[in-house]
């Protein structure tokens, strides 16, 4: 899943490790999710929509395989 999170952060220079503190997780949570390595739980997006103040959708783009 693709997400914005990275050109979210870089825009708003927020480091990864400040939004894994944010919204709980570890760094390498935020990394993995970045590449496309782990899909966030739908409580973590949850999380990380408030923390930038957008809906869900607009911060993961969800694809049909």
């Amino acid at each position: 899943m693709k997400t914005n999170i990275a050109e979210l952060r870089k825009a708003n220079k927020i480091s990864q490790e400040e939004l894994a503190r944010a919204v709980g997780v570890t760094r390498q949570t935020i990394t993995s999710i970045e590449v496309g390595k782990y899909i966030a739980s739908l409580p973590l997006a949850h999380k990380i929509a408030v923390y930038f103040g957008m809906a869900i959708e607009d911060i993961f783009i969800f694809e049909e395989e």
